[in-house]
């Protein structure tokens, strides 16, 4: 099993870094997460770069206070997983994403494809709603990331996002009459 899993990250490597595959590397796991070898459902696989994220700015100039002046040792908020699901959903946009599994393989669907259609399992995910579901943080790993896996009171600043969280706890409200 490591040997094949040598080979085959060698063979990964020379193939570009979002790469359709004809069947996924790992059948049972692609389908517990949703996929079905039928027409409308694709395979891709997409490489990220290991390691953390630079703060994308020119020359590695921060202008600003001293507080904000890193450039190379920041956490990136995201995971990889997530980050592989938005490069597929960017490049493939008339596909929805699914979900994904290692190594980085994301199962989209073709929202147009009539076999898609006309299953009730996952023809909900034809709504228009469901447009770039990984841009906007709504796929599993997206869920991840933004800390909706857990319920409870340990979990309630987290909903409906952190950020309408704070903003509705910080958000003075003078009422006129009171």
């Amino acid at each position: 099993m490591r040997f094949l899993q040598r080979v085959r990250c060698w063979e990964y490597r020379q193939h570009p870094s979002i790469v359709r595959v004809n069947h996924p590397t790992r059948p049972d796991k692609a389908r517990r997460l949703g996929y079905k070898a039928k027409q409308g459902y694709v395979v891709y696989r997409v490489r990220v770069r290991r390691g953390g994220r630079k703060r994308p700015v020119p020359k590695g100039i921060v202008y600003g206070k001293p507080t904000n002046q890193g450039v190379t040792q920041l956490k990136f908020q995201r995971s990889k997983r997530s980050v592989a699901e938005e490069r597929a959903g960017r490049k493939l946009g008339g596909l929805r994403v699914d979900s994904t599994y290692k190594y980085f393989e994301v199962i989209l669907v073709d929202t147009a494809h009539n076999a898609i259609r006309n299953d009730p399992r996952i023809n909900w995910i034809c709504n228009p709603v469901h447009k770039h579901r990984e841009l906007r943080g709504l796929t599993s790993a997206g869920k991840k990331y933004r800390g909706l896996r857990g319920k409870g009171h340990l979990h309630h600043k987290a909903r409906p996002s952190r950020r309408a969280n704070w903003k509705r706890n910080n958000t003075l409200s003078l009422r006129r009459y009171r």
